[in-house]
């Protein structure tokens, strides 16, 4: 079945060279210019990735990836900001609001595609841990990283509380994984900005705060593991054992 994508974007003429090169790809094209027909569009068909233009006639693009984040239907659907700002603010919003990935105007759309392929697979990666169970030792080649209630297939992107299988989001998957290998130890924000969003930053931003807090609720009780240290970022730590 083709990948169905939702393009967000209110230049007529850049629509109409995104829609006839992903249809060339094989994907399903639906497009919008504004944001309220983008909801509308998301809401009637869910699309499998969405292209979002940070500047739209009727609202920010930030306000819909808010909504579409809100909303039950469309809360793990991949979403690539597309926009002509560059400055590294843009980019930390557009992460601090739930976008998967970041692509400036102008930009290649050889490369817009490759970026599009590598987010679906990374999200679908995500999606398989809804269904499995949790693997033993004897049963798994990848490589598994188990530490107190939580256990990481790496290769395989899943994750497992408790052994009951917990659906993250890529950015979700890699900050845990960063927090596993570097137990016990402080990561600042500026760290965790740097090595799992690759953003070099220096602003005051909430991305990482946003992000942790979301994945201490997918973690449940495990998530009292990480640790928030004033001033300074955080800490995995087993002491606060959720047992």
């Amino acid at each position: 079945m083709s990948d169905r994508i939702l393009i967000v974007e209110d230049e007529a003429d850049l629509v109409k060279t995104l829609t006839y090169n992903f249809g060339r790809e094989g994907f399903q094209v639906t497009a919008a210019i504004t944001g309220q027909e983008a909801l509308a569009a998301a809401a009637g068909a869910t699309p499998d990735i969405i292209l979002l233009d940070l500047q739209l006639p009727d609202m920010p693009g930030t306000e819909v990836c808010r909504r579409l984040r809100a909303d039950a239907k469309t809360k793990h659907v991949p979403i690539i900001m597309v926009t002509a700002k560059s400055d590294e603010i843009d980019r930390v919003v557009g992460f601090e609001v739930g976008a998967d990935d970041y692509v400036t105007k102008p930009f290649s759309v050889r490369e817009l595609l490759l970026r599009v392929r590598a987010v679906l697979r990374r999200a679908r990666a995500s999606e398989v841990v809804a269904d499995t169970p949790a693997p033993s030792g004897a049963q798994v080649e990848h490589a598994i990283l188990e530490i107190g209630k939580i256990r990481l297939d790496i290769d395989g992107h899943r994750a497992w509380v408790e052994g009951e299988p917990v659906r993250l989001t890529a950015l979700e998957f890699k900050l845990l994984q960063t927090f596993l290998e570097r137990q016990g130890r402080v990561q600042t924000r500026d760290h965790l900005l740097n090595d799992v969003w690759g953003i070099e930053a220096d602003i005051t931003t909430r991305t990482v705060d946003t992000h942790v807090k979301r994945l201490r609720d997918k973690l449940g009780r495990a998530g009292v593991y990480i640790e928030t240290i004033r001033g300074v970022g955080y800490r995995f730590q087993l002491d606060a054992d959720p047992g």
